[in-house]
């Protein structure tokens, strides 16, 4: 059959197959009766739909999987959507929801592919290898019958053999240092919290830093954990980290968000073509309404991230600090499907208080959507903020009376541009190579019961002076095949330094050991402390 004929063939069964999923996607609309004025006319589609099917189950001149293709189908009907309006198979839809609900099931270890072997990074302190004996260093040769070193396996296939049900048992047999043959441990798989709170503490006597990854169905449980903590040792101003955070689940935000504002200030409101305008406001019971709160964002600042910047921000509760933001300002509901798959629909967009809609436009397709931040980056926008040009037609203003813009992202209140201080040849390629993050982990491996009691950043810091460790970096990356450049490698010292050391931090001590280290040299965060 040529291309033509069977674009013939396919093009009825894909405008076909878009009206099946409508018919799916309507059953679970919570309102019903608003759909009532289009109901009579999909049983006549839906009819129309099951000849053609019928004819390709009966009459086909070859076997055709139906289930395969109409899995195959549902991306294509939903390309010309918005691009985040999604499809999730029934296979994926665990790992899609993990970030989500905020666990899974697995054995508890953090590790690092190092030199073709698995490598015990961190065991989850009270988790399930904990328990069985594993310890921090451990390398694992074998999952079940498996042979996992020296084999060609990606992280993401070793961390599907490690995963499963909780309850079910997986035997691990590793090599450790000092043990002259392979120990097998039985690990029985519990339930692995996805941390979505990366870290939380005190920048100096008054100011708290806190970092989310994600808004998940347990982050407002850690933040308020996080707060308490924080207020506790003496928090007046907090600096809340959303940099690279791409959002998460819409009630979460406002809930944190609830946390530092008045009774009846507007969060945000959404409104769709199926949706009336739904307005969110605070209920004044926060417990955080007095403290100084300011907030980092990136150009992977999305979604929830902006509606917590853009409230903030319009309520003229605290400045926004970094670069604009991503622009994303539409409102997906996972609709489930009977075989387990899903739908993320997009249903609305959200407006900031001031009114704002903060989409930047899709109409153009996914691939220029997804490319503007290059596009940015090329125009000189993470460098200058006078490269960016506003829509006069999309100004609003804040409760206090300040323009802000609509149109693609938050703007920020104080711009930090791109630290490109440093920035050499020789630091691309030692970190594009992995052998600047590879040489830690060795230095770490070798060095491991000596940092075995040092319990904070300060301390590893104090411990590593001892060390040349940007020398011994770039010998081991020689060793490793990647040439010696002593000009560049002077130029890029300090940088080098401070992210070896806040690599060996986090293999030590986890992200509390590598946040307080990598800030000391991050321009964002130092802009926001002077504020």
């Amino acid at each position: 059959m040529n291309k033509s004929n069977l674009r013939a063939l396919l093009t009825p069964i894909v405008l076909a197959l878009a009206i099946v999923l409508g018919m799916m996607i309507n059953r679970f609309l919570p309102d019903r009766g608003q759909m009532s004025v289009a109901a009579g006319v999909y049983p006549q589609m839906g009819n129309k739909l099951d000849v053609i099917l019928g004819m390709i189950q009966h009459s086909y001149v070859d076997t055709v999987n139906m289930t395969e293709l109409i899995e195959n189908s549902i991306p294509i009907i939903l390309n010309d959507l918005d691009p985040h309006t999604i499809y999730i198979p029934a296979k994926d839809m665990q790992r899609a929801n993990e970030g989500i609900i905020g666990n899974f099931g697995g054995v508890g270890v953090q590790f690092y592919k190092y030199l073709d072997t698995v490598t015990v990074v961190k065991v989850v302190p009270g988790g399930p290898s904990e328990k069985a004996g594993i310890l921090d260093g451990d390398r694992i040769i074998r999952v079940g019958d498996s042979v996992v070193a020296g084999v060609n396996k990606n992280t993401d296939q070793i961390m599907a053999m490690m995963r499963g049900e909780f309850g079910s048992k997986v035997d691990l047999t590793i090599v450790r240092r000092g043990e002259p043959k392979p120990i097998k441990k039985t690990v029985t798989r519990g339930s692995i919290p996805v941390k979505s709170v990366d870290v939380a503490y005190m920048l100096n006597d008054t100011t708290g830093y806190l970092k989310t990854n994600t808004f998940g169905m347990v982050t407002y449980m850690e933040f308020m954990n996080a707060m308490e903590s924080l207020k506790q040792a003496g928090m007046k101003k907090i600096i809340i980290d959303l940099r690279e955070n791409e959002g998460g689940v819409l009630e979460t935000a406002i809930k944190m968000i609830n946390e530092f504002l008045d009774a009846d200030k507007l969060i945000l409101y959404t409104q769709g073509n199926a949706r009336a305008r739904m307005d969110f406001t605070s209920n004044g019971q926060g417990r955080y309404k007095d403290i100084r709160v300011d907030v980092l964002i990136s150009e992977f600042s999305a979604s929830a991230s902006e509606i917590f910047a853009g409230a903030i921000q319009d309520n003229d509760r605290g400045l926004i600090i970094g670069r604009r933001s991503f622009g994303k300002g539409l409102v997906q509901e996972q609709r489930p499907l009977s075989d387990g798959s899903a739908v993320r629909l997009t249903v609305a967009r959200y407006y900031t208080p001031s009114g704002r809609s903060i989409q930047k436009p899709y109409d153009q397709g996914k691939e220029k959507y997804y490319s503007d931040i290059y596009n940015r980056m090329m125009h000189g926008e993470f460098s200058q903020r006078d490269s960016i040009t506003f829509d006069e037609n999309l100004k609003y203003q804040t409760v206090g009376g300040r323009t802000v813009y609509g149109g693609g992202g938050i703007m920020p209140d104080v711009f930090v541009p791109a630290d490109t201080t440093g920035a050499t040849r020789y630091l691309a390629a030692v970190t594009r190579t992995q052998f600047l993050y590879d040489y830690t982990f060795d230095f770490m491996d070798r060095h491991r019961n000596e940092m075995k009691d040092l319990k904070d950043y300060k301390a590893i810091q104090r411990y590593l002076k001892q060390f040349d460790l940007v020398n011994e970096m770039a010998n081991y990356a020689a060793r490793r095949g990647l040439k010696r450049n002593d000009k560049e490698i002077k130029e890029s010292y300090q940088i080098l330094r401070t992210r070896i050391e806040a690599y060996i931090g986090r293999h030590a001590l986890d992200d509390i050991g590598f946040y307080p280290i990598i800030g000391q040299i991050d321009n964002t965060l130092q802009e926001a402390i002077k504020q």
